[in-house]
């Protein structure tokens, strides 16, 4: 869950100094690169044995370069430049953290006193919409959860498309939501997203700008030119990170966050994403491979907590039916590799 940092700096993420604290064990990975963390913590001269490991991480215990790690960062290749870190004594680390559960259809797979994060199934709306009052929601998921267990209901931060799956964020507070919600107005939390394209994006990597505006008959974004004054900016960080015969799996950080962003810019660029219905162009005999919704998915989220200012980091694999469509698209030949594979 902690790895590469866009080059689009505070607009894509807020960086903060490791934190000074009384760390009871600190080391350089070094020659060590490419172990598992949980491995490297678990060798004789370290915590001893994966038991130990594992109970540091599910506690809190451990940091990755001054973030903390989780039990879901158990599988990740330490590279020779980190620096892992544990603090036996933390306070409030003395129970296991709550492993994700499911409330319905959704996975909240975080959740304190001040937030949760939810895995959203495509298909579910993230917040109820007036003109589709009778379509299900992530908050109606929530809010009915939380009435059965006499709690206040969710407090909605940001939100993601019905069809797109993947990471979202509410509050429990409202200092918790406004806190939230100043640092997503900022465009400092991290949000990537995965995406599978018709076509290669050349270059395999670098960065969408575009000026859209939303058109409130219609209900979708459209480019408009930059003096236009009813037009926002929208800014992505794209990369290829596999091929295959007339498609592209993508990696896309968000520099804005903009209503259907990631769909209009690609559809800008001739890469239109498999599945689309809204943002495509000419006969539907040119859209090939059969999927029945946009094959985008919310992977990672990382923000500050509201609470205490630390790092929070959150990743999500894909759903069973973009695995699937990986799955299928793989089988179609080889294809050359860029980068890291969900």
């Amino acid at each position: 869950m902690l790895g590469w940092r866009s080059p689009l700096g505070s607009a894509i993420s807020a960086r903060r100094e490791p934190p000074i604290l009384p760390w009871g064990m600190d080391w350089a990975v070094g020659s060590e690169a490419g172990a598992r963390l949980d491995k490297f913590l678990a060798a004789r001269e370290r915590l001893g044995s994966r038991a130990r490991a594992v109970a540091a991480l599910e506690r809190g215990k451990v940091f990755v370069n001054g973030e903390e790690a989780s039990i879901a960062d158990a599988a990740r290749q330490l590279e020779a430049v980190d620096r892992v870190r544990v603090w036996m004594d933390r306070p409030g680390s003395a129970k296991a953290r709550p492993r994700p559960r499911q409330v319905e259809d959704v996975a909240v797979i975080y959740e304190d006193e001040a937030l949760l994060v939810v895995d959203k199934p495509p298909g579910l709306l993230s917040v109820p919409l007036e003109r589709k009052a009778e379509a299900p929601s992530v908050f109606d998921r929530l809010e009915a959860h939380f009435r059965s267990h006499g709690k206040r209901k969710p407090l909605v931060v940001h939100r993601i498309d019905r069809d797109t799956s993947g990471l979202v964020v509410f509050a429990k507070t409202r200092a918790a939501q406004e806190a939230l919600k100043a640092q997503f107005k900022r465009r400092e939390p991290e949000r990537v997203y995965l995406a599978i394209v018709y076509g290669h994006p050349v270059p395999p990597s670098g960065t969408w700008r575009d000026h859209l505006v939303w058109d409130t008959k219609a209900l979708i974004q459209k480019e408009t030119h930059p003096g236009d004054p009813r037009g926002s900016d929208a800014i992505s960080e794209y990369r290829v990170l596999e091929t295959f015969p007339g498609a592209a799996l993508i990696e896309v950080r968000l520099g804005s966050g903009r209503r259907n962003q990631i769909r209009i810019q690609a559809r800008l660029r001739g890469h239109t994403l498999v599945g689309e219905k809204r943002y495509v162009y000419g006969p539907e005999t040119l859209r090939t491979i059969p999927f029945a919704r946009q094959a985008l998915h919310a992977r990672r989220l990382s923000f500050l907590h509201p609470s205490d200012g630390r790092r929070m980091t959150f990743e999500a694999p894909a759903p069973a039916d973009f695995a699937a469509l990986l799955d299928a698209l793989r089988k179609k030949g080889a294809a050359p590799f860029f980068g890291m594979l969900p």
